[in-house]
């Protein structure tokens, strides 16, 4: 019932992905999932840290992205780590695969949420960060944090 307050739901989200790559430019796609993977995630049992996106024959595929099995769904529940097919437009499809291939950027997940009744999933065009890169990203955040500890004690 906390669909119908929120119609926008989020279910999961790669943290992952922003502390190892810049995200570029976002997509909204779609995702192919059977009836008892919906309910796991609708339980919010799904994990997106190691995927990642391929383009094959004109079709986008997320890999990698764990959905735990229903625990009531016997016979019909799939394998947890099986290729899913993303739905986008054909020439949406084809720019990022363009992109891909000429920039070297890599197409991550970056959130699961419910749009409505639909699953969609938020997808990153990103590209790495060097190890430095990381180290610089942290040490802003941690003296962001001890600049408000201290405006907040002060």
């Amino acid at each position: 019932m906390a669909e119908k307050n929120n119609p926008n739901r989020t279910i999961a989200q790669n943290k992952k992905a922003y502390h190892d790559y810049y995200v570029e430019e976002s997509f909204e796609a779609g995702i192919e999932l059977c009836g008892t993977e919906v309910k796991s995630l609708r339980q919010g049992r799904v994990n997106l840290k190691d995927s990642w996106c391929g383009i094959q024959d004109g079709e986008i595929f997320v890999n990698g992205m764990h959905i735990s099995p229903y625990e009531q769904g016997n016979i019909f529940n799939r394998d947890p780590m099986r290729k899913r097919r993303l739905l986008m437009h054909k020439k949406e499809i084809l720019r990022l695969y363009g992109t891909v291939k000429q920039e070297g950027l890599a197409l991550v997940p970056l959130s699961l949420y419910f749009k409505g009744s639909r699953v969609k999933l938020q997808l990153g065009l990103c590209k790495g960060k060097k190890l430095y890169d990381k180290r610089e990203a942290a040490a802003q955040k941690s003296a962001k944090r001890d600049i408000e500890r201290a405006m907040k004690n002060g």
